[in-house]
C-alpha cells in the first residue's frame, strides 16, 4: 500500500467529518479516488463518528459561548437549535431506536451531526446516545453503498 492509498483513506475520513456531506458523500468520494467500497465505508464510518461525542457533550456550551461572543451568531445558533427541535419528535417518541433511525436515513437533514445535536438538545447522556449514533451511521453506510454500488459489491 502506497502513500497515495493512505492519502485517499485520510481524505475520505476527513470528508465524512464535514457536516451535510458526512458519509453520504464520503463513500462515493473514496471509491472515485480508487479505494475499494469496503475501505471507503470503513474510513467514512470512522470519520463520521469522530465529531459525534464532542457534539453531544459540548454543543450546548459552544452555543452559549457563541451567543455571548457575537450577536450575529445568535441567528445561526437559533437555526441549528430549530433544526434539532424539528427532528426531536422522532427521538422522543422512539428513544434509542428513534435516534438510530434519524441517523440512519440517508437524506438531507439527517445523519450523525443532526443525531448528535438532537441528543444534546434532549440532554441525552453520551453513553446512551453514542451507541445509537454508531448503529445509525453503520446502517446509513450500508444503505448508501447498496444504493450507489449494489448489494453484490458491498457484501
Amino acid at each position: 500500500m502506497d502513500l497515495n492509498f493512505w492519502t485517499n483513506v485520510a481524505l475520505t475520513f476527513l470528508v465524512s467529518m464535514v457536516p451535510v456531506l458526512e458519509l453520504r458523500f464520503a463513500i462515493p468520494f473514496g471509491v472515485t479516488r480508487g479505494l475499494g467500497i469496503k475501505v471507503s465505508m470503513a474510513a467514512a464510518i470512522l470519520g463520521n463518528l469522530v465529531p459525534a461525542p464532542f457534539i453531544v457533550v459540548f454543543i450546548r456550551r459552544i452555543f452559549a459561548w457563541l451567543r455571548v461572543k457575537n450577536a450575529s451568531f445568535n441567528s445561526l445558533v437559533s437555526g441549528l437549535e430549530a433544526r434539532a427541535e424539528s427532528k426531536r419528535h422522532i427521538v422522543v417518541r422512539y428513544a434509542f431506536w428513534g435516534l438510530v433511525v434519524l441517523v440512519a436515513i440517508p437524506l438531507p437533514g439527517t445523519g450523525a451531526w443532526t443525531g448528535a445535536l438532537v441528543a444534546a438538545m434532549m440532554n441525552m447522556r453520551l453513553r446512551r446516545a453514542f451507541p445509537a449514533i454508531v448503529l445509525g451511521v453503520i446502517i446509513a453506510a450500508v444503505i448508501v453503498s447498496v444504493i450507489t454500488y449494489g448489494a453484490r459489491m458491498v457484501f
